[in-house]
């Protein structure tokens, strides 16, 4: 029974992969990301995303705050900071949040406040939905090392 369960996560798995891929809210690097998970350090991928969940957690509270102000908005910091998150989203493989993020950074080039606005509202829709769904990746690879009795097991596509 328990070989069965794994199977059905294991192709669970699969499945959301796949329509992640389709969906374009996951590029290649995510696979290559994968690839350095191995049995030394079954929880490698796990770890860093959510470092960058967590960082960009705060860049997303960040943008926010500034945006608040029309005024006082330093468009010049914001692009550095959407540098960092597009830099960062492009090494997991979140292909989505990296695009917003570039028309985001074009908006705040041309310090266009209505246009960050806009972007921010779209990344963070992106953003959150992709967060929801690695989550729910993660928790699928949980229960599939459960149901395997084993303490590792890689995605595959």
């Amino acid at each position: 029974m328990l070989g069965l369960d794994a199977a059905r996560l294991e192709a669970d798995m699969s499945r959301l992969i796949t329509h992640l891929f389709q969906q374009g809210v996951l590029d290649e690097q995510f696979m290559q990301l994968e690839q350095l998970q191995d049995e030394s350090s079954p929880n490698f991928v796990c770890e860093v995303i959510s470092i960058y969940f967590r960082e960009s957690d705060k860049m997303l509270r960040n943008f926010r705050y500034q945006l608040a102000d029309k005024e006082l908005i330093d468009y010049k910091k914001m692009g550095i900071h959407l540098n960092q998150l597009m830099g960062s989203s492009s090494s997991i493989g979140a292909k989505r949040v990296r695009n917003v993020c570039i028309a985001f950074r074009a908006a705040a080039e041309q310090g266009n406040w209505a246009r960050c606005l806009f972007s921010l509202e779209l990344l963070e829709h992106e953003y959150y939905y992709f967060k929801t769904r690695l989550h729910e990746l993660f928790q699928m690879e949980q229960q599939s090392v459960i149901a395997a009795g084993i303490g590792y097991h890689p995605l595959s596509p």
